[in-house]
């Protein structure tokens, strides 16, 4: 028996799996001529197919494989050659058939991976056991929020047979072991299902969610532990802090000597904790086996080469292509390419633009800011990238001053007009004239005489409010750098 010392200093690998879920943006469902719109009003999009009407067949999404084998091969999956549809039998109020069509045994797509920079500053390619497509059940939607109110539910069949794509990791092979990687990984395969075009993966609307399973182990030791598995997580937030109180749950129970049990849990978001739902199904408990109701799906290698071949440029090629081509720092290409629409609009600006070092700067510092300030996306931005470019131009060949510049970008945010039409109508081009910006500056030193004094008796710091009055009586259309330089002269500090 261990000892209390013992037992308290006991420290634990953690093993993190996810199962992630991902809806597919395909016209229509699975297996119906149903229009796949998040956005209908409950229950006006279905059919006795998807609402399991006896007799009704259903009849495969071509484009839904597709974009399975598209996923698939953007997480360096095989393809299977051949792959069959099983019935997956449980009962639940959203799954009007009594069980869910879904793949065992011969999946679309396996053995892959994705790769992600840990937080021990290492690339990690954690393991993908396999991608299959399967249809989504319906919502249930409740009367009470709270686990342990009593109320009603409803039951909106609308997302009944959307097709689905299940992500199911691999513990095996370069496992999850801590949260903080656990969370970069979610993000960078939702980052790399939207490149690849196949899902929007809008966590609000749940098109991207996930299960994630749990378990400990005592440090040196191989085997794994048994695990508990959370559902249905749609918020990387409350990832995080499920399995922030799995692992301190299940670290406690194994120091005091408790089994871990093997079950199925789920997150309580008011009191951040996780509570008991079921024991954990096996395989088995499904009984699945072929449906009968459709064939084996056999994939051609051409139709793989064709789906390879029109993949677009994934996250990790981008970002290396910024950094070789446009010598952008590592982290700034990061930044970049977290967003598909974001990385198309630098592209397109990068085109016509004279400085790619300013035109990033600009986004990620100015652009950035304007949009979350606006609470909008980058599809959203009122103007386009020709137009963002031709700002950048302007204000690199010294047409404008970087402060002017900023007014006219939020000019540009409001009204989305061009440019050039907001620096001639309030008049922003660049003071070069000298003799100009002499003048100012004289005017600025004979109103401001005890700063001058205070810089000539050797406290050169208030130069800085002096350049910006000169900045201010010329609405910063002065160059700054210009300005210091004609104050020094005139007060003859080196």
């Amino acid at each position: 028996m261990r000892t209390a010392e013992k037992e308290e200093t006991m420290e634990f690998d953690v093993i993190i799996c996810f199962e992630v879920h991902a809806e597919l943006k395909t016209r229509t469902k699975l297996f119906c001529g149903c229009p796949n719109k998040v956005d209908a009003p409950p229950n006006s999009s279905t059919c006795p197919v998807c609402t399991g009407q006896p007799g009704a067949l259903p009849v495969l999404n071509k484009r839904a494989v597709e974009f399975c084998i598209r996923a698939g091969l953007a997480l360096n999956c095989e393809v299977n050659e051949l792959s069959r549809f099983a019935r997956k039998n449980y009962f639940y109020p959203d799954l009007p058939k009594g069980y869910q069509i879904s793949q065992y045994e011969m999946p679309f797509c396996e053995n892959g991976h994705l790769a992600i920079l840990g937080a021990d500053g290492r690339e990690h390619r954690v393991g993908i056991r396999r991608v299959h497509l399967e249809e989504d059940a319906g919502k249930l939607v409740h009367s009470s929020e709270s686990m342990d109110e009593a109320g009603y539910s409803l039951v909106d069949y609308n997302r009944s047979s959307v097709p689905l794509i299940e992500i199911v990791a691999d513990h095996t092979k370069d496992p999850l072991t801590s949260v903080a990687d656990a969370r970069t990984y979610l993000e960078k395969m939702r980052q790399v299902l939207r490149y690849a075009g196949v899902s929007d993966c809008g966590m609000e609307k749940g098109q991207f969610r996930c299960d994630v399973n749990v378990s400990l182990r005592p440090k040196g030791t191989l085997e794994f532990g048994d695990r508990a598995e959370v559902k249905n997580m749609s918020s990387f937030r409350f990832v995080t802090e499920a399995l922030e109180y799995e692992i301190q749950r299940q670290s406690d129970l194994l120091r005091s000597g408790n089994p871990v049990l093997q079950e199925t849990r789920l997150f309580d978001e008011q009191r951040k904790v996780t509570l008991p739902m079921r024991s954990k199904e096996d395989a088995p408990d499904y009984r699945y086996f072929p449906d009968p109701d459709l064939v084996e799906v056999q994939i051609d290698p051409e139709v793989v080469s064709r789906l390879r071949e029109s993949m677009p440029e994934l996250p990790d090629d981008r970002s290396t292509r910024l950094v070789r081509d446009h010598a952008l720092p590592l982290q700034e290409a990061l930044l970049l390419t977290r967003d598909r629409a974001v990385s198309d609009f630098f592209d397109r600006c990068a085109v016509s633009s004279r400085d790619v070092t300013r035109l990033s700067r600009w986004i990620i510092k100015d652009l950035f800011k304007l949009l979350k300030e606006s609470s909008l996306e980058m599809d959203a931005c009122p103007f386009g990238p020709e137009a963002f470019a031709a700002l950048i131009n302007s204000v690199s060949s010294g047409e404008i001053t970087e402060q002017a510049g900023r007014t006219v970008l939020e000019e540009m945010f409001k009204a989305g007009r061009d440019p050039g039409d907001i620096i001639e109508e309030k008049g922003l081009r660049s003071i070069r004239d000298d003799q100009a910006l002499e003048s100012v500056v004289s005017e600025v030193l004979s109103e401001n005489p005890g700063v001058v004094d205070k810089i000539k008796s050797g406290h050169p710091e208030p130069v800085n409010f002096l350049v910006g009055q000169v900045m201010k009586k010329t609405a910063g259309r002065a160059d700054a750098g210009r300005v210091r330089e004609l104050l020094l002269k005139k007060l003859e500090i080196e």
